[in-house]
């Protein structure tokens, strides 16, 4: 289809299409009259998640919604008044999907020499921002932890009270049926007291270091979910299952997990009421990245996906900060927790959120047992 379709282009460079396979930015070509795309190099498959067989015919607004910057562009490269235009703008690809990316991106639309075609380039300018946050993230958690340290202090005391008095009023009862009561008491107090446990010791790494199948520790989340939200709720598996096993702390991450696709349940209420809520679980490998200033060659990278209504503009930049939620009666404590925990993992988290679309994003990099111990 490309060589065919690429006229004059193609027939005067039999081998543009080649060169441009090795291109490292994504890049599309489409018709003029059109917008119809005639050919998507290797990039921009992995950048779009799709192939270039799905993507090829689709149309360039089709692909990218309704971006009046993007219009522009192409009417004036199209019309002849500029041979190239350059823009920084924000790309929202596939708007009919709940796996809809939004890509801060620097764009080139350019006129090729068949009249009849343009080409779209572009790369993603996240680096830089990306660099910036986790600054600004590492400032936030270090507060946000003496917060925590200081509040598990402040619970420490009292919760050590209840247990010991649970425990007493058990042997003073007189029957043994109503133990059940008093044995709830001493586990939720176990169980809160690991919390606290950890909540003191933020510096700690993580507890229990083993290679372990991450989608194994998904499904677990899953099924948690699904067994609280059995009706209206749809919680979609978008694997790579050719991901290794990753080193960390399993239980850690599943809670970390938890956390987060609990809060997006909840969030779905009036969704689920209307049985077309939906989560997606989407993972990938990702390669080359950075962390904190650190370089890796691989990393899992974990989208986790919902159609809700979208986390309120006056606490989307303090979702992580403890006792900050979204939801009436929220503790505020979930995410924060989350983030700790993907943070011990030597990793990163962030939300992008609007109205009928909330990703958190979550990268662990790849790490041989010595540089994890």
């Amino acid at each position: 289809m490309l060589r065919n379709s690429f006229k004059g282009a193609a027939t005067a460079a039999p081998f543009f299409p080649t060169l441009l396979d090795q291109m490292p930015n994504a890049i599309l070509v489409f018709e003029a009259q059109s917008q119809q795309l005639v050919y998507v190099n290797p990039a921009a498959e992995s950048a779009l998640d799709l192939s270039r067989k799905s993507l090829e015919g689709q149309s360039v607004h089709a692909l990218f919604g309704d971006n009046s910057a993007l219009s522009d562009m192409i009417a004036e490269v199209r019309a002849g008044h500029v041979s190239a235009q350059r823009q920084e703008m924000v790309l929202h690809s596939l708007p009919s999907s709940i796996h809809q990316e939004s890509t801060p991106a620097h764009v080139v639309i350019a006129a090729l020499e068949d009249p009849e075609l343009i080409m779209m380039e572009w790369f993603p300018i996240d680096q830089q921002l990306r660099s910036e946050r986790d600054e600004r993230v590492t400032q936030q958690v270090e507060a946000n932890k003496q917060l925590m340290r200081n509040l598990a202090h402040e619970i420490k005391n009292p919760l050590g009270g209840i247990r010991g008095a649970a425990q007493l009023l058990e042997f003073e009862l007189p029957e043994k049926g109503l133990r059940e009561y008093t044995q709830v008491i001493i586990k939720e107090s176990d169980r809160l007291q690991t919390l606290v446990d950890r909540l003191l010791a933020p510096h700690r790494k993580a507890h229990v270091i083993e290679a372990f199948n991450v989608h194994e520790a998904l499904e677990r989340v899953r099924s948690l979910v699904l067994a609280e939200f059995p009706k209206g709720l749809k919680i979609i598996r978008n694997y790579d299952t050719s991901l290794p096993d990753i080193l960390g702390d399993r239980e850690q991450l599943i809670q970390a997990v938890l956390n987060i696709v609990h809060n997006a349940a909840q969030a779905l209420s009036d969704e689920i009421k209307a049985g077309v809520a939906q989560i997606e679980l989407n993972t990938r490998v990702a390669r080359s990245v950075t962390i904190a200033k650190h370089r890796y060659k691989l990393a899992m990278d974990l989208h986790v996906i919902d159609n809700g209504p979208g986390i309120p503009k006056e606490i989307i930049e303090r979702i992580f900060f403890p006792l900050v939620s979204g939801r009436e009666g929220g503790s505020g404590l979930g995410l924060t927790l989350a983030q700790t925990f993907v943070q011990q993992h030597r990793g990163f988290i962030a939300c992008d959120s609007r109205p009928g679309r909330t990703d958190f994003h979550i990268q662990i990099p790849y790490r041989s047992q010595e540089k994890a111990s």
